[in-house]
This record gives C-alpha cells, structure tokens and sequence, in this order.
C-alpha cells in the first residue's frame, strides 16, 4: 500500500513537460508547477511573439513572468525522493507498441505479464499478486500481450480455452454444450502439447532442409570457383594456341610476300641486263651507221675502196637469245591461291568454332535431380547452366530464335477487339461479347499472349500504327482488376515493357522510366534470353537499331503483352484511341 502512495505522490509532483520529478520546481501565476529549465526552455522559444503562456492551462502573461524557486515544493520533492522504496529506472511508461498496464492510474507502466483468467495485463508492481496472492493460485500469467478480447469467445464472452479438432478451431466451454457438442475437443493446453511436438517435428525438418541448403550453397560455390579457374586457364591456353596460329598466319603471309618480291626482284634483274645489253648493241650500231654514212659521202675513192671492206661487212650477230615479250604481267594466280586458303582456314575455323561451342555448352555447373523430402521439386526436373552461345548480331541471326506467339482472348479488355488469327489487336467503341473472366483486364487496354516463354532465347516482332502502343512482357501474377499501376505493363515490379509514340520511346519497369528519342520504327523486335536475365527492344528496318536493354534476372515464366494507347482528357474522363492497331508479325 505504500508503495502505491508513493506513487500517487510521484506523479502529483511530476513536471508536466519532461514528466520527471520536479528538478528546481518554480510555479507560474496559474498555480502550475515545473522544472525550471523545461518552463524556460518552452517560454524562449515565445519570446519573438512577447506572449508567454502556462503549457498546461494555456493562459497568458506579458511580460515574461520572473522565475522563482518555489522552496517549499522543492523540500517536499527532495523528502519524496528520501523516502520512496523503488528508483523510477526500475520501471518504464509504456510507449507506442507496448503494452500498458490495467491497473495503472493516469500515465500508465509499460505491462511485463498478461493473465489469460482475468485478461488483464500487469506491470511489475501490480503483477505481484498474481504470485503471492492465494486468489491467483490457478492463473498462469505469460509475457505480455495486447489484445486480449480476442481471446475471448465473441459470442459467450467466455476464456478460449478448449479446442476443437474437427473445426480446428479454438472455443470456450459452453460452445461445446451446443455448437461443438458432439465434436472430439480436447483442452487448449493439451492440444498446445502435441503440437508443440509437430511444431519441433517440424522445425527439426526445417534446420535439416537448411543444412542441406548450406551444404548446396558451398558445393555451389567451389563448383563456381573451380569453374573460374578453369576457365581462366582454359583462357590462356587458348591465347596461346591462337597467338601460334596468328603467328604461323603471319609467318605464311611474310613467305608470300618475300617470294613475290623475289621473283618480282629475279625477273627485273635478268631485264635491266638484258636492255643494258641491247643499249650497248644500238650504240655500236649506232656508231657503224655513223661511219657508213660519213664514207658515202667521200670523193676519195681510193679512200673509199680501203675501207669499204671493213664497215660493209656484215655486222658479228649478239648472243641475246630472241624473246618475246609478255605486256599483260599479272600474279593473280598467286593471289587465287591465297584467296583459296583464306577459304579453307575459315571454313576450317568455322566448323572447328562449332565443335568448339558444342564442347563449352556441354560443361554444366550443375544438375538438380529429385528430393524425396522436398515435395515443391518435380520428379526427375532436371535443370543444366551452362555457357551461352554469342547474342545474335543481325536481324537473320535473332529470326533464328523467332518463337510462334497468340493473344489470349480471356485476357483482353472488352473494347479490344481480336483478329487474324489472334494476332492483330485493336481498339472499339463497343463492346466486345466477351464472357466473365477472373485474367481479363477489366480497365486497362491490355491483352496478353497464351505462350509463357522461360528457360530459353525467344525473339518476335510487332508492328503498331496510330498515336501509340505498349509493347513488353509480364510475370502471370499480374493484377488484373482497376485502374492502378499493378495492373499497368511495365508499371510494377511484374512486368517490363516499351511505350512507343510518335515522337519518343519509353521504356518502363516498376514504374520507373527511361525515355529514348530514337526516330520512329513502325516494327519493332523483342529479343527474349531468359536464362541470361535479358531483355532487349530494337526498331527494325534494313539494320537493328537497340532501342532499350533490360538486365535482370528472371524467376518466372513470362507472357508477351500488348496495350494500345490510352490518356486523360478530364479528370475521371478516359479516352481511348482508335486509330490505333498492334499485330504480331508472321517471321517464319
């Protein structure tokens, strides 16, 4: 009982700003009481106003009221403080997300127990009966709690404390006089009992399946690492094999070249000899002639008769063998030759780079198989990762990939209408004769395609007319009802997509947007590499121009959507386009 007294005069004597113990307590005009420090602080934060008023009655003073210890309150604090049993810190007010104490009068303590017979909760002081008091012998107080009208039968405001095993639910007595009174019911605690066993059964399973996971993990990880390794080795090695192949290129290259020089330098040597030859032949003849010429026109004819029989004789024939000439020099046939094994070494490249990817593609970091103890993994699933081969370069490469895509009529919003096979989608003012479907987009003019696409490299080609259309893909789990972002391609964290209008792109996932100002495409390309995490939009003419790049990893299967353009006139009024038309494009 003294301590309850003691309290009740600690609360009276509790400054009403800091709710400690009165430090240098001064009282106000009003007959209030505070520190001295708390009730300066509040009033120089008014002093630009010149208004002063009391925190608790809020009446005024000007000017500034003059602070004085109150010296009879502070004996009185300072006596309180001599005599109370227990130190405040000992226990704490309870705060927001605690649980307060019942019985606690004005601020009330922070509850450490509950009583789930008296449904009440207790902080340390006022719980001690429950542990000394003879009354409370048969409650079982527990840590505390907060709502504790839920353990309470709603409609006989009785204890929950049996169990029914047929409904499995938790009643009180008198529901097992009528509402249960035939089922198999046991009492909470001993329901409590066994499945606190399963619950042990089950977190034994738990810790185990976590080992297991652990084990995986690390197994994992050397696989990675030794795989690292490896293949910086592999890396290197090869390095050096095509670093001796370039080399033996090279080498060949250099051969050719120094025997063309040579016979170029062969041939051209053995004609300037022979031309130097033939000069010196033309110059002595030259030289004859000369003479001839100059003893026809001599009157000696003594002189004419001596040496006429030395310059008339025939003139010693050159030892140059006859040539003939060829104009029209070429080593195109060397070159042909060249050129041939230029063919060979990269047809040889070719096959031997086939050879090479299928060996690569068939080193597996690992292969899942069947767990009896894990029902969530199909029997036998089997899944290899391996290395990837090159992302196609041109547009006849990613037509490799081309995939066979349907829209779904059960997904389309009812002013779409469907045609050509399911492939062309566009927008009307009536709507369309659809039945009631739980995947149909009930606001949003949307439609996507029945083929979910995963595991693998996918690729398909749209072409859009008119104001705008939105292009991607989503996750199944998609919303489907109302007008919010959830439901919206590329708006959430479901879905990836681009917006194409007239005069921009945007790209979109989980509502955030990157805008691209490429120049219209009326066709674009989706290029899908699951397992690689990438996404890709590209516009397609005679080159593919990458529009936007998603990379991410994916968890799920994906489902190609479509949306037609779509804005606001006024607030609340939608106005829909409907000029405007989506069709996926036949590629094979």
């Amino acid at each position: 009982m003294a301590e309850a007294n003691i309290m009740v005069a600690e609360d009276q004597f509790s400054c009403p700003v800091c709710l400690e113990i009165l430090k240098d307590p001064v009282t106000t005009a009003c007959g209030h009481s505070y520190c001295m420090g708390c009730i300066k602080n509040c009033w120089d934060q008014t002093d630009h106003t010149g208004v002063y008023s009391c925190p608790q009655c809020r009446e005024t003073f000007t000017p500034r009221p003059v602070l004085r210890r109150n010296t009879v309150l502070t004996e009185v604090v300072e006596k309180l403080k001599k005599t109370r049993c227990k130190p405040p810190p000992v226990q704490t007010y309870a705060g927001p997300g605690d649980v307060p104490c019942d019985f606690c009068t004005g601020r009330k303590f922070k509850a450490v127990k509950s009583c789930l017979t008296c449904l009440a909760s207790y902080c340390e002081t006022h719980v001690k009966p429950h542990y000394e008091g003879a009354a409370f012998k048969g409650h079982k107080p527990i840590n505390a709690i907060g709502n504790l009208e839920q353990k309470l039968c709603a409609e006989h405001q009785k204890v929950l404390d049996v169990y029914c095993r047929r409904d499995q639910k938790c009643i009180c007595v008198l529901c097992t006089v009528k509402e249960h009174k035939s089922h198999a019911t046991v009492s909470a605690e001993k329901e409590r009992t066994g499945k606190q066993k399963q619950l042990g059964e089950t977190q034994t399973e738990i810790q185990q399946r976590i080992q297991e996971r652990l084990k995986e993990t690390e197994e994992l990880k050397q696989a990675v690492e030794s795989l690292k390794r490896s293949a910086c080795i592999e890396i290197k090695e090869s390095e050096k094999i095509f670093t001796e192949l370039i080399r033996s290129i090279e080498k060949i290259h250099t051969e050719v070249i120094e025997l063309i020089g040579a016979n170029e330098k062969a041939a051209v040597n053995e004609a300037e000899g022979r031309m130097k030859k033939l000069e010196q032949e033309i110059a002595e003849l030259r030289r004859r002639n000369a003479e001839l010429k100059q003893l026809s026109k001599t009157e000696d004819h003594i002189h004419f008769l001596q040496n006429f029989q030395s310059l008339c004789a025939p003139p010693e024939a050159g030892d140059l063998p006859s040539v003939t000439f060829n104009t029209d020099i070429s080593f195109g046939a060397v070159r042909k030759a060249v050129s041939e094994i230029k063919d060979h070494i990269e047809d040889f490249c070719k096959g031997g780079l086939s050879k090479i990817t299928k060996t690569v593609n068939e080193i597996a970091v690992y292969t899942l198989g069947s767990r009896s103890s894990d029902r969530r993994l199909k029997v036998n699933e089997v899944a290899v990762y391996s290395m990837q081969a090159p992302e196609p370069r041109n547009r006849a490469e990613f037509i490799k990939y081309s995939c066979q895509l349907t829209l779904d009529p059960n997904t389309a919003y009812r002013k779409l209408c469907l045609s050509e096979g399911n492939r062309k989608v566009e927008c009307r003012s009536e709507t369309q004769p659809y039945p009631d479907h739980p995947e149909r987009f009930d606001s949003w003019a949307q439609v996507l395609c029945r083929e979910g696409l995963s595991g693998t490299r996918c690729y398909w080609e749209i072409e859009w007319s008119g104001r705008g259309a939105n292009i991607g893909v989503t996750y199944k789990g998609i919303s489907r009802e109302g007008r919010g972002h959830s439901c919206a391609l590329g708006r959430n964290d479901k879905s990836w997509s681009l917006f194409c209008s007239g005069s921009s792109y945007t790209a979109w996932h989980n509502n955030n947007h990157t805008i691209i100002t490429d120049p219209r495409s009326p066709r674009i390309g989706v290029y899908l590499d699951f397992n690689a995490g990438i996404l890709s939009f590209y516009g397609v003419s005679d080159t593919m121009t990458l529009l936007h790049r998603f990379q991410t990893t994916f968890t799920e299967p994906l489902y190609p959507g479509l949306g037609l353009y779509w804005g606001y006139d006024f607030p609340g009024f939608r106005v829909w386009s409907y000029d405007s038309t989506v069709t996926i494009c036949q590629l094979n």
